[in-house]
């Protein structure tokens, strides 16, 4: 059989700077990220509310290489934002924070958006984990996208880690999603036959006055517009190191998977959209707890099962990308529960967010 290439990746996660006392986001006002920025040069950097941090990889050539990576970034900013007397979590929305509260960091870029998006932007209060995934061509890419949009409902539903918005619990197992959803050009991406017809998509976008940038395309995946990737960008922040490589691996494998298929001239089936979507509501609404739909059976089918299926069907290609043990992982996560099932059950037994909030800042180091 022939040798896989190698599927590099990349990794971002977006952090919660907050307040030791209050529990509450904190604006860190720079200081974190200009400290980060002497350590780690372009691997930090500010987002549009001044409570969050962006840190991403190098590109790291397999998933060891990424997890050391996230380990040092997930130490480094935990150890600049102790300077600053503040802690640092991961999940996709504060149990408890108000958008309206949290300062807006002074960017040209943020100011842009805003102007355009008004309060659709002011309450993106959100925080997500994006994986790329380096490929040999964008026209691979392209073919890849189309057939890995089926398994993000998959890896959405593991991800979930944002039960709770603004003091409310939401019912969802991620409301990040729902908040994200009043972003245009969000959400599932289109299917595109070629690579010269979403240029030319692109291209309409640019010239309209629509967007001033191709990276203002924020769906759940996409191919990148300056770089040979694909960027999956659908899932929650995770609570620990272990969930955030879990996934990231998954990923790679599917990538790595589909790549084999299409070499042997085989094909992974492509679905509509809309129907896709309805897995992801249900991913975004009960996680791994619920049913999503086989479309092969036309049945539905209990989301743990599907994942297993997930799992068998990678597995010829994990081996050889060194990453069972954090793919592994993901029989924890199934019979644990996600993070946003450890929140609901730490919020059921106090009837206290702060204690959320405290849970989130412990799993956050949890392994470093």
């Amino acid at each position: 059989m022939r040798k896989l290439p190698v599927f590099t990746l990349g990794i971002e996660e977006e952090y919660q700077i907050i307040d030791p006392e209050t529990r509450d986001l904190r604006s860190h006002l720079s200081k974190i990220v200009d400290g980060a920025k002497i350590l780690l040069n372009e691997q930090v950097k500010a987002e549009m509310h001044q409570s969050v941090v962006e840190v991403g990889t190098n590109i790291c050539k397999n998933v060891k290489e990424a997890e050391c990576e996230i380990k040092f970034l997930r130490t480094k900013i935990v150890e600049l934002a102790e300077k600053q007397n503040l802690i640092v979590g991961g999940a996709g929305t504060h149990p408890f924070s108000k958008w309206q509260d949290q300062a807006i960091t002074d960017d040209p870029r943020y100011h842009n958006i805003i102007n355009e998006l008004q309060d659709a932007a002011r309450s993106n209060l959100i925080f997500g984990m994006h994986c790329h995934v380096g490929i040999e061509n964008r026209e691979i890419g392209l073919k890849l996208i189309n057939q890995a949009c089926y398994f993000l409902p998959h890896i959405f539903a593991l991800s979930t880690n944002s039960p709770f918005w603004e003091g409310r619990q939401t019912g969802y197992k991620s409301f990040r999603t729902k908040v994200f959803d009043k972003f245009p050009r969000t959400g599932l991406p289109e299917y595109f036959d070629s690579v010269a017809s979403y240029d030319k998509f692109l291209e309409t976008l640019v010239k309209t006055n629509c967007i001033d940038n191709p990276k203002k395309i924020w769906w759940d995946l996409r191919l990148h517009p300056f770089y040979d990737t694909i960027e999956f960008r659908i899932c929650d922040m995770a609570l620990t190191v272990e969930e955030t490589m879990c996934i990231v691996s998954i990923i790679q494998a599917i990538v790595a998977k589909l790549y084999r298929l299409n070499t042997q001239n085989l094909k992974f089936n492509t679905y509509r959209i809309a129907l896709i979507k309805e897995n992801k509501f249900r991913a975004a609404r009960y996680g791994i707890e619920g049913n999503m739909i086989d479309f092969g059976l036309q049945k539905e089918v209990e989301t743990r099962m599907l994942i297993l299926e997930l799992l068998d069907f990678i597995d010829d290609v994990v081996d050889e990308l060194g990453s069972r043990d954090h793919i592994n992982y993901a029989h924890e996560i199934l019979k644990n529960g996600t993070g946003a099932d450890k929140q609901l059950a730490i919020f059921e037994q106090t009837n206290d967010l702060t204690k959320v909030v405290d849970f989130i800042t412990s799993e956050f180091t949890k392994g470093l």
